[in-house]
């Protein structure tokens, strides 16, 4: 065979493989990018699934929700019930506190992230609500306030209950509202060991059941789960530089699988697509001709952050203009609409975004305006 063409078909087929969508074994699953929002590959994302411990994610958002508006105190101590403490002997994963002891919030919600302990769960769940069931109201009134239609949570830790449901789309949006709403307690997600100096024993230190954040690849979280009738599931989060992409995906058969097919996903993610910051709320400016005005320019930003995926072989299609009647006759009021920035793909309008003064120009003195006015008439200048 010709060896010119070998090496056209083996880039040709190269070319195929990068755009083609991942094969992902497992039973469902989504990939979402977090600043944009959009889905960039899913398979049955709206399959009810046991979330398992993907659940304590909820229960930690619960915490941080107080936390943040001063409700709760990291070193606000929860005495231990022998409810919390029959999680510990019954082969759970654990945090292995004793009755009746006296644990602070931080601790808690390290042996919930870290070492995943359905102890420490109901320890929390019963300080914060006075019991289990409480706080899975407070949980299901957080995930309909945060556009979670599919979910119910009967308990703070995920261990067996049928109805205890979730999708992986939900997963995902539960995960984007923490990395985003609670910046500095995430960071407690990327910690690979906890240590629980406990009573009655030596200390006891366990790893994060996340595999993914021990690859050094840019994971720092979320959140493992597995069930026996769900088997191992995984919510997880990479950044690479500022772009932040999130996988759920439930139904993997092994703990092997569960780590190389997330990673394969993500990798795809990345590999295949990018995100485009194309305005930043009041924060990205763009300048517009001014006619008359106290200054030549005018800036203008947008009212909405705008960020923009696409498919790395469409780059080279697509378009950002400025649309806007010019120049801008001064004088203008900051907040006034003043144009409109129009983003599209191949000549298809992706979106239309509005622009905004950021700033108040006064126009000039009538005479400096006539003696402008006859500039123009005669030269054309603006």
């Amino acid at each position: 065979m010709n060896k010119l063409f070998v090496f056209i078909f083996v880039f040709l087929s190269l070319i195929n493989s990068a755009n083609s969508n991942p094969t992902i074994n497992a039973r469902t699953g989504i990939l979402m990018d977090y600043h944009s929002n959009e889905i960039l590959y899913e398979f049955d994302a709206d399959s009810q699934i046991y979330p398992a411990s993907m659940t304590k994610i909820m229960t930690s958002i619960i915490a941080f929700d107080l936390l943040k508006k001063n409700k709760l105190s990291l070193d606000d101590m929860f005495v231990v019930s022998e409810n919390a403490w029959r999680l510990s002997q019954s082969g759970y994963s654990s945090m292995f506190i004793m009755v009746n002891d006296q644990v602070s919030v931080e601790d808690l919600l390290k042996g919930i992230i870290i070492a995943s302990g359905n102890d420490a769960c109901v320890a929390l769940a019963e300080g914060i609500a006075g019991s289990e069931e409480n706080f899975a109201e407070m949980m299901n009134e957080k995930a309909a306030e945060i556009g979670m239609t599919n979910t119910n949570f009967t308990n703070s830790s995920g261990i067996n209950d049928p109805d205890n449901i979730s999708t992986v789309r939900d997963i995902a949006i539960m995960s984007k509202y923490l990395i985003q709403n609670y910046p500095i307690y995430y960071e407690l997600f990327k910690e690979k060991t906890f240590t629980w100096d406990r009573t009655g024993g030596d200390p006891i230190k366990q790893g994060n059941r996340n595999p993914l954040l021990y690859k050094n690849v840019g994971v720092d979280g979320v959140k493992t789960g597995y069930l026996a009738v769900e088997k191992y599931s995984l919510a997880s989060s990479m950044k690479k530089k500022d772009r932040r992409l999130i996988a759920v995906v439930s139904g993997f058969a092994t703990k092997n699988s569960r780590s190389s097919e997330s990673l394969k996903l993500l990798n795809w993610g990345y590999r295949n697509t990018n995100t485009l910051e194309i305005s930043k709320k009041e924060d990205s400016f763009f300048e517009l001709e001014m006619w008359l005005g106290k200054k030549d320019k005018l800036k203008v930003t947008t009212k909405e952050d705008f960020y923009l995926t696409i498919n790395k072989k469409d780059i080279r299609n697509l378009s950002v203009n400025l649309q806007y009647n010019g120049p801008v006759v001064a004088p203008i009021s900051e907040g006034t609409k003043i144009a409109d920035l129009i983003i599209s793909n191949n000549g298809n309008l992706i979106k239309k975004l509005p622009l905004f003064a950021a700033e108040d120009v006064k126009k000039v003195n009538f005479f400096k305006s006539l003696i402008t006015s006859i500039n123009f008439l005669i030269w054309g200048d603006v």
